[in-house]
């Protein structure tokens, strides 16, 4: 091996030596990634190992908000690595996914010491670039947020592999670049798209300062990697665009997204890490997001705005990156341009770019949050710096004593702006150690500056990386390593764990259990629990109301009310068609268990002296019961037509017994007469799994199968066998029209048929016809029977097949005008009601 490959070696080994120490805490299980990582991620690891070692589908989720489209949902985790870790453990556990997690940041740095191996750069540079692209800004601050993490870290390989493709030409490259992107874009959030720009402006960059040459020595590379690419996304962003489509938010408007902009002051973090008491637990954060003198609609959390990245590298990008033109060199003009806009980006409303890039550039008006680009600004700044210290420890006859008085005099001019500004907010006394701190800091970084260059020729290699992974290391250990917002003691999230005692969980699991074959799978609302709490039901498999996620059901949302989480008991929203726990939807829903940490008087103060009852009372809180919730399926021998969207505004359902008539917005299949009927069934639900449900029923009367599970039409219907419509029934569920008699009626989840056949619909829509087809010859003898345009396709009722299946038995002749008739005088008599 020549002492340039030994070099690269001995950066790797110093990179995975400092990545177990800076990620010891996480990994010995001392603590653990907090909030969205336990709250919403482990939830969803957990869901999908049990569903694969139970031999079950995870591309539905029945356990929060009636039911789900998991296939759809990028923060599901389906489509990344976390199916291995699913694969290998039928229930990871915190340290397992803490581990998975923080190995992202692993594989993105040997990304990053790849990237400079290949342009021959000093591997010192490639090392701490390495420890800076992991460890530094939102890599470290916020990796409870996983999926942007999973996404920074296949940005690393595509981002290497990218430039490997456009200098070597590689065909080879170009495949892996393109797969490697297509994982960073299968989670589509902010830090993904963010990334996928910096890909394109590396490709436009290549071009314009190569000319036609390296446009054409890279066509076939990049067609390949656009190629691979497309393979990867196109039916789960497919998936996805649909969903979100159908969610509460499939466009964030501009006021909206500017509330999670970067505020310029945070730009100090960037220099003093714990200005304004982020990390200590003993200072009350008072920056732009909490602090109530400044801006007020600013909705970032105080972990969201920490860019610090380390002083080291802080004073290269200032001397000499700066001071001497270097970060405008050919090789990273480019990287400067793209962490400029970066920049300007996160910053949001504070500056007129992000507007216009609202308005002109694709993708940015699904996400909230502009400061998700602190992300990339720590990225593209570790590959900056590492590249103005290749160019320091590889310069001859350079003497760097005036590029670090200038940066110096910078550090001390912004630690004076800092100190000021606290003195004016009050929390001078707050301030003056971090500030002190980070001087400190900056004064190691300049003398290690000096003796590198100093000493540059009597260093070995060894003691370069050995020197600067401990001064690094060290530093962004200190003021980047576990706080409260990134590790906090496992035992506070004992409610994910499979094997809780929690009193509540238990009480709650015992209470769901059902005979096989009962109707009955009776949900519950876990009200105001916790953060941690709204989808424990996907890890002790319940079925919960509610849930937490940013994307939901926009038609559950409207009608039950939610919002993201449900962590404090006054998060929950009634609504008109919700108005109180005793409601009729509440019923529909099956919802018969509540559990609340008060009262539940104090949250739903319609409710009357013995609507619910009062089954326990738990070291976590209350719960109760709901009589009068229905079971899951049922049989109802009649039906009416509602219209849904005027019931979820007014909240006033027709004066029928849901028992005995189902609502529809529209004609069932096969003619029947409308009004309530008692009929006596006997159902049974024979299977119930996340894309499967099986029920038997039995009944003397035809009627209607309704399943009390959030109506989608991604799902599929069979009535022995044979196919038939799944009607949207009282408002949210899903209703199958069956004859008397003893039928099996399955419902099965089919995202891709689904998906294509409602993209379909949305490119072609079928057009009702305009004109009226010619009168029939007029013969006075004859009665006249005047039907709707097309009503012998559309109501003359089901195929012979469906006839068969269903009982009815072989059309005769005339049939099609007879049930025309039938269901044109219902038609009359709905349009008369």
């Amino acid at each position: 091996m020549n002492a340039r490959g030994a070099g690269y070696l001995l950066a790797a080994i110093a990179f995975v030596v400092a990545w177990v120490v800076l990620c010891w805490p996480w990994l010995s299980g001392s603590v653990t990634i907090p909030f969205d990582a336990k709250a919403h991620f482990q939830a969803q690891v957990e869901f999908l190992a049990r569903a694969l070692h139970s031999g079950q589908s995870p591309f539905w989720n029945h356990n929060v908000f009636a039911g789900s489209p998991q296939v759809a949902d990028p923060q599901s985790l389906i489509f990344s690595p976390a199916i291995i870790l699913a694969l290998l453990s039928p229930a990871p556990g915190f340290r397992m996914v803490d581990a998975f997690v923080l190995l992202h940041l692993l594989v993105a740095g040997f990304a990053v010491i790849m990237f400079f191996r290949d342009r021959g750069w000093h591997p010192a540079g490639g090392l701490m670039a390495a420890l800076v692209f992991a460890f530094g800004a939102s890599a470290s601050w916020r990796i409870q947020h996983i999926g942007q993490i999973e996404s920074l870290a296949f940005f690393a390989i595509a981002f290497w592999l990218t430039a490997r493709m456009l200098q070597r030409g590689s065909a080879w490259a170009g495949v892996f670049a393109g797969l490697a992107a297509g994982l960073m874009v299968l989670k589509p959030d902010q830090v993904a798209m963010l990334g996928g720009y910096v890909l394109i402006g590396m490709v436009l960059a290549h071009w314009i300062s190569g000319g036609w040459p390296s446009v054409r020595a890279s066509l076939v590379p990049a067609a390949l990697a656009s190629a691979a690419g497309l393979a990867v996304i196109t039916v789960p962003l497919l998936w996805t665009w649909l969903f979100a489509e159908a969610t509460t938010r499939p466009e964030i408007g501009l006021g909206v997204a500017t509330t999670g902009s970067l505020h310029p002051a945070s730009l100090l973090t960037a220099f003093v890490g714990d200005l304004f008491g982020a990390k200590n637990p003993n200072v009350t954060f008072w920056g732009p997001y909490l602090n109530p003198n400044w801006v007020k609609d600013l909705t970032l959390s105080q972990n969201m705005a920490q860019i610090y990245m380390g002083a080291l590298p802080m004073l290269l990008l200032i001397a000499p990156g700066l001071t001497r033109g270097w970060l405008w060199d050919k090789a990273v003009r480019p990287l400067t341009l793209l962490l400029l806009f970066m920049v300007l980006y996160a910053l949001g409303r504070y500056t007129p770019v992000f507007q216009v890039l609202y308005d002109y550039l694709p993708g940015v008006k699904m996400f909230r949050r502009p400061a998700d680009a602190t992300f990339l600004i720590g990225a593209l700044g570790a590959i900056l710096s590492g590249y103005v210290l290749h160019r320091m420890l590889t310069a001859e006859g350079i003497s760097f004593r005036r590029d670090l008085l200038i940066g110096g005099a910078i550090v001390l001019a912004v630690a004076l702006v800092a100190m000021l500004l606290s003195r004016s907010e009050g929390h001078l006394g707050d301030a003056w150690a971090p500030v002190l701190a980070a001087l400190g800091w900056f004064g190691a970084a300049v003398a290690l500056l000096v003796v590198l260059q100093r000493w540059r020729g009597a260093l070995a290699p060894v003691a370069a990386m050995v020197l600067v992974t401990g001064v690094v290391a060290s530093d962004l250990g200190v003021n980047n390593g576990p706080n409260e917002s990134t590790a906090l003691p496992p035992q506070l999230y004992d409610v994910l764990r499979p094997t809780t005692h929690n009193q509540t969980i238990a009480l709650l699991k015992q209470l769901t259990a059902q005979p096989a074959g009962s109707p009955r799978r009776d949900r519950v609302e876990l009200l105001g629990m916790g953060f941690e709490w709204p989808n424990a039901g996907m890890v002790h498999g319940f079925d919960h109301t509610l849930g937490y996620n940013p994307l939901r059901l926009e038609d559950f949302s409207e009608a039950v009310g939610t919002g993201d989480g449900i962590a404090n008991p006054g998060d929950r929203k009634f609504t008109p068609l919700f108005p109180s726990y005793n409601s009729r939807l509440a019923n529909l829903l099956g919802l018969r268990y509540i559990a609340s940490p008060v009262p539940i008087e104090q949250v739903d103060r319609t409710l009357k002296p013995g609507d619910l009852t009062l089954l326990a009372r738990t070291k976590q809180g209350y719960v109760y019961e709901n009589p009068n919730a229905l079971p899951r399926v049922q049989f109802v021998g009649g039906w009416a037509f509602a219209d849904f969207e005027s019931m979820k505004l007014s909240g006033r359902w027709p004066d029928i017994d849901p028992q005995q008539a189902v609502l529809l917005d529209a004609e069932p299949p096969v003619a029947a007469p409308e009004g309530p009927a008692a009929v006596q069934a006997e159902v049974k639900l024979t299977k119930y799994r996340n894309t499967e449900v099986e029920v038997e029923v039995t009944t003397p009367a035809a009627g209607f199968v309704v399943l009390n599970d959030v109506w989608h039409p991604w799902w599929r219907a069979q009535v022995d066998g044979v196919d038939t419509e799944i009607l949207k029934a009282n408002v949210l569920f899903r209703a199958v029209q069956v004859p008397a008699g003893t039928h099996k009626v399955t419902f099965s989840f089919q995202p891709l048929s689904g998906a294509i056949a409602e993209l379909r619909a949305r490119i072609s829509p079928q057009e009702p016809e305009d004109t009226l087809p010619p009168p029939p010859p007029y013969d006075p003898e004859e009665p006249q029977i005047v039907a709707a345009p097309g009503a012998d396709r559309i109501l003359a009722g089901p195929s012979p097949a469906v006839r068969d299946s269903l009982g009815l038995g072989a059309t005769q002749p005339g049939a099609a005008s007879r049930n025309g008739t039938a269901s044109a005088r219902i038609f009359g008599e709905t349009e008369a009601h």
